[in-house]
Formats: structure tokens, C-alpha cells, sequence
């Protein structure tokens, strides 16, 4: 075995030694750790470091109520009756009414339109005169048939008399030619009053087609024409609101009332009511309609506002169901349409509901909440369930002397100040 130089065999112990040093160290230094933290333990009178909130939220304490359903729609505006004037007979348009004039006004029967009448006239002097000779023609065959009777008794020695001996065909015929003049004037006074063409009904002129001097044939077109008595408003219903309004059906006496908004010329607003469901589900919608009315549209006295006019879009609320102790609660407080945020003993919480009904501002709550619940309506983002918070204006917090919230009501007030750990 050979033997090493005395410098190579020192150095070799030099590492040994450092090897089995460093190990021994740090545990030297754990054990001083140790007595120390043992020696000088934390005082008795300090607290332990409190969770601080991360934001403050305002609330919505939930208590049932009634709520009156109001179902939103649109619709544009129809006239009740719409058709075209024409008239019924020809001629040259002698004079018009002065209210024959795109948007003018008319009552029922009011003469609109006067044709030359002349002609006419005319046909009735000569039905006149043929019913004056036809008559005076029965007359005389009157006069015959009773001559005839009493020459056949005169003669006869007892028998019974023909038809023909008593003039009887020839007597009829004197009576069918009279009622054949009779027609022919009537038919002729007819063709003459239509000469004047007159409103069917009180309304309002759409659009006009003839003047003065103008000559018009049989059934040829005046003007388009609708009723002014009210209006509809044709209005689709989600399938889903169908069940929370009562519908016009046959048998039903309730009416829905249905209020309507325009702002078309500032902010206006018109009431009217259902009055009847259409038969059949729309094809292209697949929805089902129902028809609005809408009274006295066009009265500016009564509504001291701009009438409505024909195909103007509406706005309408349509009063549905008073639904009896439910809870309501901001649609903004509904997350992704499926959850909301609560706090229950300063922690939020996430809750999946489900609602029954809802607009841009209110929801029904059908599962998912109970009455007492504090509701979360400050907007928040993607928060953990868990997170600590404050709520504002928090009652337990609150001064003394400040007045008792309504339970109903947002809270608010300034945020309670943060509790820090005292070193």
C-alpha cells in the first residue's frame, strides 16, 4: 500500500471535517429558533388579525308582495273599417264637399260627391209616365173583367163562368205590366239618388282620386276612406306571458286594459282594451296575436294631444295578472340569466334561481330565494362565492339615533369603516 504525502493526507481531512460541519450548523441554528419563539410567547392581549372585507355591496331585504303582471308589445295602427268610395252610377262630377280632401273629416250620410243627374231625371219622368199609363190600363180591364161578370149572369141561366169569359188572364196582365212600371220608376228614383254619392259611415278621407269635371263610370273608384269611431292595434304575446293575461275568448267578461306610448311627436300616451284573440297562431311568428281598440282617436278637444295617425308604431303595456305574495327583485341583480349574489353573515353567496315572469326591470322569482333573504344589488362581476363583504349601511353598524331603513329599500349610507389588526 503506498503511503501519501503528509500536505495530500491534511487536505483530505480538511473536507471530512467541513463535510460533517454544515449539517451540524443548521441544526444549531433551529434549536436557538426554537428557544426563542418558546421564551416570548405572544402577548394575551393581542388579537388575531380580522379578514378584511374586499368591497361593499348594497342590499335588497326580500319580502313577498302582489304584483301586477304589465306584458310589453308593439303593434302599428289600423283603421276599425277601411274601403274603397266608388260610385254607383256615371256621369261628370258636377261638386265635391268641401270636406273631400286627403285627411278631411265627414259624418255619416254627408254628400261627398254630385254627379250630372240630368239623364236620370230624365229615365224617371219616363218610368213615371209608363206606371200612369200602365195603371189606367188596369183600370180598364177592371171595368171589362166586371162587365163581363155581370153580362154572363144576364145570360148564362145559372152556369158557372170560364176564366176566360170573366177576362181574368187579361186582368193579370194589366196588373203585371203596372207592377213593371212601378219597378222601372223605383229603379229609376235609385239611379237618380245615386247621383250623390254619401259617406257610409262617420270618417276620415285617406287618399282622394277624382275632382270636379271629372266623368266617372259605374263602380269606378272615388277615394279610399276609413272609420274614425276608434282604432286597432294589432299586438303579439310571447308564448311564454300567454298564461298571465286574460284573454278576450268568447265568454269572458274580464277586459284587459292596454296602455299605449308613442314618441313620435314628443312623449304621448293613449288607454284602450283588449277586445278580441285571433283565431289562429301566426305562421311566421308562431306566436298568437290579439287586437287592441283604442276610442277616439282622433278627438284633439278631449285629448288635448296630436291624434294618432293610421300606421303609426305603438309601444303597449298590457295589464295582465295580479299575482299574490311573490317575490320581486331587480333583473340587473340576475347574473347571465341564471344566478344572483346574496350575503349571508358578511359572506356573499351564489344562488341559482329560476323566475316565473320578467321585464328590463323587475323579475318574479319562482325557486331559488326565500322571503328574508338579502339580496345582492350592487353590479358586481365574477366573484367567488365566499368572498367577505360589508354591506352599506349595515344597521349593526350604523350610528345611534339614525333612523330604522325600510326594509324594502336598497341600503344606504357611507361604508363602514375597514377593522385593522393592532400590532
Amino acid at each position: 500500500m503506498p503511503v501519501l504525502p503528509m500536505p495530500v493526507i491534511q487536505k483530505k481531512n480538511n473536507m471530512m471535517n467541513k463535510k460533517y460541519l454544515i449539517p451540524v450548523g443548521i441544526i444549531a441554528i433551529a434549536i436557538v429558533t426554537i428557544i426563542v419563539i418558546t421564551s416570548n410567547p405572544p402577548s394575551s392581549k393581542r388579537g388575531k388579525p380580522m379578514a378584511v372585507a374586499a368591497m361593499s355591496v348594497e342590499t335588497l331585504v326580500l319580502k313577498p308582495q302582489d304584483y301586477q303582471i304589465q306584458v310589453s308589445s308593439f303593434g302599428v295602427v289600423k283603421p276599425r273599417t277601411q274601403s274603397a268610395l266608388v260610385t254607383q252610377a256615371s256621369g261628370q262630377i258636377l261638386s265635391i264637399s268641401p270636406n273631400f280632401r286627403e285627411g278631411g273629416f265627414f259624418e255619416t250620410g254627408e254628400v261627398l260627391v254630385q254627379l250630372d243627374d240630368r239623364d236620370y231625371q230624365a229615365e224617371v219622368k219616363i218610368a213615371e209616365a209608363g206606371l200612369l199609363l200602365a195603371r189606367q190600363q188596369l183600370l180598364e180591364e177592371q171595368a171589362r173583367t166586371n162587365q163581363a161578370l155581370a153580362d154572363w149572369q144576364r145570360l148564362s141561366n145559372g152556369r158557372e163562368p170560364t176564366s176566360l169569359v170573366l177576362r181574368e188572364p187579361q186582368l193579370a196582365a194589366a196588373r203585371a205590366a203596372m207592377l213593371s212600371n212601378q219597378a222601372s220608376l223605383e229603379k229609376a228614383n235609385l239611379a237618380l239618388e245615386r247621383t250623390q254619392v254619401v259617406a257610409p259611415f262617420s270618417g276620415r278621407i285617406l287618399e282622394k282620386n277624382v275632382d270636379v269635371g271629372r266623368v266617372v263610370s259605374t263602380n269606378g273608384q272615388l277615394a279610399t276612406i276609413y272609420a274614425t269611431d276608434y282604432v286597432e292595434i294589432r299586438l303579439p304575446i310571447n308564448n311564454s306571458d300567454l298564461g298571465l293575461v286574460e284573454l278576450p275568448e268568447q265568454g269572458k267578461s274580464v277586459v284587459a286594459k292596454v296602455s299605449f306610448e308613442s314618441d313620435l311627436i314628443g312623449l304621448q300616451t293613449w288607454e284602450g282594451e283588449l277586445i278580441r284573440t285571433e283565431g289562429a297562431i301566426d305562421s311566421n311568428s308562431q306566436q298568437l296575436y290579439v287586437v287592441a281598440q283604442i276610442d277616439d282617436p282622433f278627438d284633439y278637444q278631449s285629448n288635448q294631444q296630436m291624434p294618432l295617425k293610421i300606421g303609426q308604431y305603438l309601444t303597449a303595456n298590457i295589464a295582465g295578472k295580479k299575482l299574490a305574495q311573490v317575490l320581486v327583485i331587480p333583473t340587473k341583480a340576475i347574473y347571465q340569466g341564471s344566478y344572483v349574489y346574496v350575503v349571508n353573515d358578511g359572506m356573499l353567496l351564489r344562488r341559482e334561481v329560476i323566475t316565473r315572469w320578467q321585464n328590463s326591470q323587475d323579475s318574479v322569482v319562482r325557486t331559488g330565494l326565500e322571503s328574508g333573504d338579502e339580496l345582492v344589488v350592487t353590479s358586481l362581476g365574477q366573484v367567488s362565492s365566499g368572498t367577505p363583504v360589508t354591506v352599506v349601511g349595515d344597521v349593526s353598524k350604523a350610528k345611534i339615533g339614525q333612523g330604522k331603513r325600510n326594509s324594502d329599500e336598497p341600503r344606504k349610507g357611507k361604508p363602514a369603516a375597514k377593522e385593522e389588526s393592532k400590532p
